[in-house]
């Protein structure tokens, strides 16, 4: 088989990597993809929100599956485009991405059939949504409508942090016209898990947890970013938690686009969140969370490939997922000033001492090549160091102790990625 990907990020070589392991394949391709990616897969300069190129590439170069990995192009409709030109895409059409296009949406789909969630309100109107927070309870948590690259949550201790945050989103449009339309929500106070979901339309099969750490400091301090870190699996996410979560929240997820004419095919992402009156969910995503990708894959047993074209193909329930029983920790290295401004270009060193060691891997989030042929810095998120373990806090001291070997000019991580497994 060929495979194309799409995407650049970390969670795309993650994915190139799991998927070189299928025997099914024999050549994988990903538009645009990176430094780090270009060592397993050839990569191709189109981006991933040209839609008609990348469908005529697939046609040109007989792509047998395309993955499509990122959020931006899956809500823009990509696979609305690869069908209609008769190719096999793994992602959900545009109008079943809208779970993660919209809060809005997913919001009142959750209300409509009874999936615990977060109260809220939804405002169109910055007047209307200031006029609102003048009588609500603090904290509260004011989220941007649309897509804003994992950023565009605001959490308000006070009313003046709230009226400063609907004009951040509405009036400023710091994410753009993500913030056109706004969630108003109740704080709610807990540990959040992730758990990945592998979905056919009808049939979902979940993937073991996972937690990230979405805040650029120790401490859970600073901005929001596209995430610090992750560990999986989570020693919060209890058989008692996932017995409730299957119960009222994945499957009736599924179910519920279904009944509204949004089949779903592809990646379901929960976000959750375990309060003292149990799991409630945060967010839904329509693709693998980045960083979360990188610890979950590792640890799955599975044939890829064969699990996405069952996805395609409405099979599902004829495949068991299986993980190893181990444990992933996954920690971000990011460039200086991320996730504000940072500068690119800088040479990496040390990634030669981490190649070809079992139980490491170097997923490469924003790199390039220079003309010789060396790693430079390309993004904020620069690279995922990520390490096996038998228990999580072994996993843990091998993802710092390799960490500790990668450098450039004004590199910074976390030092608490997976702190929370210590308390568990």
């Amino acid at each position: 088989m060929k495979i194309l990907i799409v995407g650049s990020g970390g969670r795309e070589h993650a994915l190139a990597w799991k998927i070189a392991q299928s025997p099914k394949v024999d050549k994988i391709y990903c538009a645009p993809g990176n430094a780090g990616i270009g060592q397993i897969a050839e990569c191709v300069p189109i981006g991933a929100m040209e839609f008609d190129a990348l469908a005529a590439f697939a046609k040109e170069k007989e792509i047998d599956l395309t993955v499509i990995g990122m959020d931006d192009p899956l809500v823009g409709g990509i696979v609305d485009v690869f069908e209609a030109a008769g190719l096999r895409v793994f992602g959900p059409r545009k109008n079943a991405a809208i779970l993660e296009g919209s809060k809005a949406f997913s919001k009142d789909l959750m209300k409509k059939y009874n999936i615990p969630t977060a109260a809220y309100e939804t405002f169109d109107d910055p007047q209307a949504a200031m006029e609102y927070l003048e009588h609500s309870d603090y904290p509260i948590v004011l989220k941007a409508d649309g897509l804003a690259l994992g950023k565009g949550v605001l959490i308000c201790q006070t009313k003046e942090e709230a009226m400063d945050g609907v004009r951040e989103i509405m009036m400023d449009k710091k994410f753009g016209s993500a913030g056109n339309r706004m969630v108003v929500e109740e704080f709610l106070t807990g540990r959040e898990v992730s758990v990945l979901s592998f979905v056919d339309g009808k049939t979902i099969r979940t993937m073991t947890s996972a937690q990230d750490h979405k805040r650029a400091l120790d401490g859970d301090q600073g901005l929001n970013t596209g995430g610090m870190g992750t560990f999986s699996p989570s020693p919060f996410y209890t058989a008692e938690v996932e017995e409730f979560c299957r119960k009222y929240v994945f499957q009736a997820s599924v179910d519920a686009m279904r009944a509204e004419g949004r089949e779903f095919k592809g990646i379901i992402f929960f976000g959750l969140i375990l309060t003292e009156k149990g799991p409630r969910v945060l967010e839904y995503n329509a693709r693998f969370g980045d960083p979360e990708a990188q610890v979950v894959l590792p640890r799955m047993e599975n044939d890829i490939v064969e699990v996405m074209e069952a996805c395609v193909d409405g099979t599902l329930d004829q495949i068991e997922l299986t993980f190893a029983d181990n444990a992933c920790v996954c920690v971000v290295l990011a460039s200086g000033g991320y996730p504000v401004s940072y500068q690119k270009g800088f040479e990496i060193h040390g990634l030669e001492k981490l190649e070809g060691k079992d139980g490491y891997f170097v997923f490469h989030a924003g790199t390039k090549l220079s003309p010789e042929g060396k790693f430079l810095t390309n993004g904020g998120r620069v690279l995922g160091v990520t390490a096996l373990g038998d228990t999580l806090k072994e996993a843990r001291a091998n993802a710092y102790k390799a960490a500790k070997e990668i450098s450039w000019e004004g590199m910074f991580c976390r030092s608490d990625i997976g702190k929370a497994i210590d308390e568990a």
